[in-house]
């Protein structure tokens, strides 16, 4: 979940017994047809060819002898399966960019309307800025509808890549070690197991980010231009000739450690957190157990993706920093020298007080030289 990016939720994984399960039914399907191919050669008395018109021998499929059909993804059906996964997730990333273009810009300080006067749930009259739908309202009247899809190319890019990264990946490395957690497993086998399949994803999930950042930075450069109005990134032949011309190779991995290390975190916490919760608050005699530990780590995913959203904040505030554009300089930001300088520069800004302790590191108030906001909000005093 770069964070950023709409890619297959990490925890929304089919493990290795679905696969299990696909091999053994394909595996019994190619005894099913071995045994046709039994029956062809040697035919019951009663039904025998006559001589002068012999019945040609049945040839068993060689995709049922091999037992490489009929499972999800895997045979002749794994490149169409593939196929599938990245139109969906285009789909998705399509529906979703609007979304993703507003937060951009929010976090790199552009407030091009003003606050509106409301209240809050204690009744207090409170300054809020605009939401989604109003910004959104905005862009279209600037560059018509079809602005609110600036930047969107790069980002299939990026994600098809991805999901076609992560599924060369299984079947170069397929987890056929990894065998699923059941309730008959003692706590140190179950565990043993949560970290062999969280190692396998980690692995996975870091490849496919490091070869599909420099599309992510590309991306983040197209949408970030509605600042400053300007149309340096305008294609991604072009961007990237721009990108090494004037940055050279590292200016495509811009910002990737940060979005590494959320993945890392987002991984093992949602996973151990889920595995440990399930372990030891769902107790087996409960008669919705099982569905309880089916939602377990859907819900650890959205409050662990939270905390790690300063990896993703200081991430692309770095894709953008200091590159060209209006949005990546002063007023709206300070040239960072690293994302460690980023980081430091957000965790001392004055904190928002209505924010829970552990997300006020990062999001930082508006500051007369340098606003970089997210979402804030101004009280009257």
């Amino acid at each position: 979940m770069g964070a950023s990016d709409p890619e297959v939720a990490p925890w929304a994984r089919g493990g290795a017994a679905g696969m299990a399960g696909a091999g053994a039914g394909a595996g019994a399907r190619g005894g099913a047809a071995a045994g046709v191919e039994a029956r062809a050669r040697d035919p019951p008395p009663a039904h025998r060819a006559h001589p002068r018109h012999p019945r040609p021998a049945a040839q068993p499929s060689a995709r049922r002898m091999d037992g490489s059909s009929g499972g999800l993804g895997s045979g002749d059906n794994a490149p169409t399966t593939e196929a599938l996964f990245v139109a969906l997730g285009a789909g998705v990333t399509a529906l979703s960019h609007p979304l993703l273009y507003v937060k951009l810009l929010i976090q790199v300080g552009h407030e091009p309307m003003p606050p509106t006067i409301g209240t809050n749930v204690l009744g207090r009259k409170v300054l809020y800025l605009p939401s989604f739908f109003t910004y959104a309202k905005y862009i279209v009247q600037v560059d018509g509808k079809i602005g609110l899809f600036r930047g969107l190319s790069p980002r299939l890019m990026s994600n098809a890549l991805s999901t076609v990264t992560r599924g060369s990946m299984k079947k170069v490395f397929p987890p056929d070690e990894i065998e699923q957690v059941s309730n008959k497993d003692d706590m140190k086998t179950s565990l043993k197991k949560v970290v062999k399949e969280t190692s396998y994803e980690m692995m996975m999930q870091c490849v496919s980010r490091m070869l599909a950042h420099p599309l992510h930075v590309i991306s983040m450069r197209c949408m970030v231009q509605f600042v400053g109005r300007e149309a340096k990134y305008s294609g991604v032949l072009s961007s990237i000739g721009k990108i090494f011309k004037e940055e050279g190779l590292l200016g495509f991995f811009v910002g990737l450690i940060p979005h590494l290390l959320g993945d890392v975190v987002f991984l093992w916490g949602c996973n151990l957190l889920a595995h440990f919760i399930n372990a030891y608050l769902v107790d087996d005699s409960f008669s919705q157990a099982l569905a309880i530990r089916s939602y377990t780590k859907f819900v650890m995913g959205i409050a662990v993706s939270m905390l790690t959203y300063p990896f993703l904040l200081v991430g692309d505030l770095m894709a953008v920093n200091n590159c060209g554009l209006q949005a990546g300089l002063p007023p709206y930001s300070p040239v960072f020298k690293s994302w460690i300088h980023c980081w430091k520069y957000l965790s001392v800004q004055q904190e928002e007080p209505w924010l829970p302790e552990g997300l006020r590191p990062l999001l930082p108030r508006r500051m007369e030289e340098f606003p970089l906001p997210w979402k804030r909000r101004y009280r009257f005093s």
